[in-house]
């Protein structure tokens, strides 16, 4: 496990094993065991550990979260990396496989404070993109067809041969080193998609270079973990404007919920949405510390407005809201909210009458409020539509490090 050119697989996975399988068989197909894979099962219940645990393969390492709850993969990467003895890792989903020139593409675009991603090839069970291609090689180990997607990769390989662009996404390779330098991913997302978002954010504050290999692949069975299930049904059909199909799958109640509540966490971590250009590159405003004075708050605004601000002065009875919240949250909300009137902080605050916000001013204003006062630059006073800007100093907050720390 000493040799410079030797990867750690990183793979969690939880009640997917007909995935893992594959996925595991596709690093062994084709690499020599010199690689490293560590497989981190995240309390399954569908015959995934009894199968991980038959392995027995010196190249291999293990951990379970015994559960009953799972943890996610934003835990299970942490522990997986902290287990890895090869100075380069390489995150990959249990539902994707591996090509041949995998690892070696990936290398030769590594470099210390990088990281590099793959091509995904993905059927079509997510939107096109210019960073992945859309072709339909199976949806199922069942039906993968194994010589077209081979044929695909070689042909494509030689087109795109040394080709990068800006971006970043699963899989990605990087020096553990590095990754520990992170401290690793922010466990307030788990178990959830968002610490990728999160990460990547991250990444790009420290001035990483974030790089796509072109030439460097893999198939992507699309979400088969606790999102989409084995056999998922198309739900919509929605026309692309190249002419194609975009089948939008069914996405479970727990999902949904979950998403939900894990939105609001980043919204109270970062106040805007996740950003990125059309190659997947993060767009990462300033982070200010931010106050809402509103008038005429009514009850269901309480929702909307918390998750976007650091402090917020109402007029209205909040503490029911802060009751509730605080069971979904793990922020401290205790002493988020106050009454107007009551000592007024923060470097930023945003006066405006609650009756006056709607759906467009909400999108365009409170949605770039990071974005607005890093444009102005400067302190004073201001009005933007119904709001009044109060700058008072642009000091901006560190996010490098994560607020809810993993193990490193």
């Amino acid at each position: 496990m000493t040799n410079y050119q030797s990867v750690t697989f990183i793979i969690p996975c939880r009640n997917n094993l007909k995935y893992l399988k594959q996925a595991v068989h596709s690093i062994e197909d084709n690499y020599n065991d010199y690689h490293q894979i560590v497989i981190l099962d995240d309390a399954s219940n569908d015959g995934t550990w009894e199968w991980i645990e038959s392995l027995n393969k010196p190249y291999i390492k293990t951990y379970r979260n015994e559960g009953p709850d799972r943890v996610g993969h934003t835990v299970l990467y942490d522990i997986g990396i902290s287990l890895a003895e090869t100075p380069v890792i390489t995150i990959l989903h249990s539902d994707m496989i591996v090509t041949q020139n995998y690892v070696s593409n990936m290398l030769k675009n590594l470099t210390p404070l990088s990281v590099v991603s793959a091509t995904r090839i993905e059927p079509p069970l997510h939107p096109p993109g210019p960073e992945k291609y859309v072709k339909d090689f199976g949806m199922e180990p069942e039906t993968f067809d194994t010589d077209a997607f081979k044929k695909f990769v070689y042909e494509t390989e030689y087109v795109m041969e040394g080709k990068t662009t800006q971006g970043i996404f699963a899989p990605w390779m990087m020096y553990k080193e590095d990754f520990r330098n992170m401290g690793g991913h922010d466990k307030l997302f788990a178990p959830m998609e968002l610490e990728d978002s999160d990460i990547f954010n991250r990444f790009h504050l420290c001035d990483y270079r974030l790089i796509q290999s072109r030439d460097a692949f893999v198939y992507h069975m699309t979400c088969r973990g606790s999102r989409f299930k084995d056999g998922i049904e198309i739900e919509k059909e929605i026309p692309m404007p190249d002419g194609t199909i975009w089948y939008k799958p069914k996405d479970s109640k727990e999902y949904l919920e979950l998403r939900q509540n894990k939105f609001k966490e980043w919204w109270r971590k970062w106040h805007t949405d996740v950003l990125h250009d059309d190659l997947m590159m993060p767009i990462v405003p300033n982070r200010y510390d931010t106050t809402f004075v509103v008038h005429n708050c009514y009850p269901q605004l309480l929702g909307a407005l918390e998750p976007w601000c650091d402090r917020l002065y109402v007029d209205c009875n909040y503490q029911w809201y802060v009751d509730e919240e605080k069971k979904e949250t793990m922020f401290d909300i205790s002493d988020k909210i106050h009454s107007i009137g009551d000592e007024m902080k923060g470097d930023v605050q945003i006066m405006f009458d609650g009756s006056k916000l709607t759906n467009e001013n909400f999108t365009s204003f409170i949605k770039n409020i990071p974005f607005i006062i890093q444009q102005t630059d400067s302190v004073g006073s201001f009005e933007w539509d119904a709001f009044q800007l109060h700058i008072f100093n642009l000091r901006t907050k560190d996010m490098v490090v994560p607020f809810f720390k993993n193990i490193f």
